[in-house]
């Protein structure tokens, strides 16, 4: 008895792709996510974005499931103004993703790098009322500096990538995508997926001050009677903590 596998098969090709050569949705975003120096996620679990799930667990991504969108947000925002690595939050579509929009709005006052993964409807019910179907990304617009939609599997990592170089392009701040569901759960050719390399896809975050401002303010500084420094969030979020305390400690300046 035998038993053949599609046309290839049939046709007397030799054998078909094997599994192994096709990725879904869900692994591509962990694939980027990784790439990114993502190593948690805090989320809620929600039927829309399970494939997500199975791809952080193949990548050795940490799994932080909380009890309320609002939560995981929140700890995304949290992660990435501690650590100095982008923080990220994947909640389901519809109400998973507003109870988030606290937490985003708070990481885009804060200047915090961190991207929502928001799940949507099929892509082939839009406009159906498919289940907690919400306009995500026009509710996301306002609050973030890149909210879009995943149009296609193959683009997955690809727009994860765009959305995180836009968190740290010129001021950091929160990036937002959902990702329909059919899109998500769908499977690609490796070879047709984009994967950007990583280190390759981020702009420099690094700027050069003003020669002539930095040695305006050193004058003003040396020709102060109580000069202090009032040091902001941005000290924190440039990594410039050391230059900084070594700078108020060599000038002997109060600073707050």
């Amino acid at each position: 008895m035998t038993q053949t596998i599609g046309n290839a098969a049939l046709n007397g090709d030799p054998d078909p792709p094997a599994a192994a050569d096709m990725i879904s949705g869900g692994r591509l975003v962990a694939k980027a996510l990784k790439a990114e120096g993502v190593d948690t996620i805090y989320t809620l679990c929600g039927g829309h974005i399970i494939d997500i799930y199975d791809g952080c667990v193949d990548e050795g991504i940490a799994v932080i499931d909380v009890r309320h969108e609002q939560v995981a947000a929140h700890a995304a925002d949290g992660h990435a103004r501690i650590t100095g690595t982008p923080g990220c939050a994947v909640v389901t579509a519809g109400p998973g993703t507003s109870d988030a929009i606290t937490g985003v709005a708070n990481a885009y006052r804060a200047e915090s790098p961190m991207l929502l993964i928001g799940g949507q409807g099929a892509l082939s019910q839009h406009k159906m009322g498919s289940l907690q179907d919400l306009p995500h990304v026009d509710m996301m617009n306002p609050i973030t500096k890149f909210a879009a939609t995943v149009p296609d599997t193959a683009r997955a990592a690809d727009m994860v990538s765009m959305a995180f170089r836009e968190c740290f392009a010129g001021a950091p701040g929160p990036s937002f995508l959902e990702i329909p569901r059919d899109v998500l759960d769908a499977s690609v050719p490796l070879e047709q997926a984009r994967l950007p390399r990583p280190g390759a896809y981020r702009a420099s975050t690094r700027s050069a001050g003003d020669p002539a401002a930095v040695e305006q303010l050193a004058d003003l500084i040396a020709t102060s009677e109580k000069p202090c420094v009032l040091l902001g969030n941005q000290v924190w979020t440039c990594r410039a903590t050391d230059a900084a305390i070594e700078f108020v400690r060599t000038l002997g300046i109060p600073a707050s």
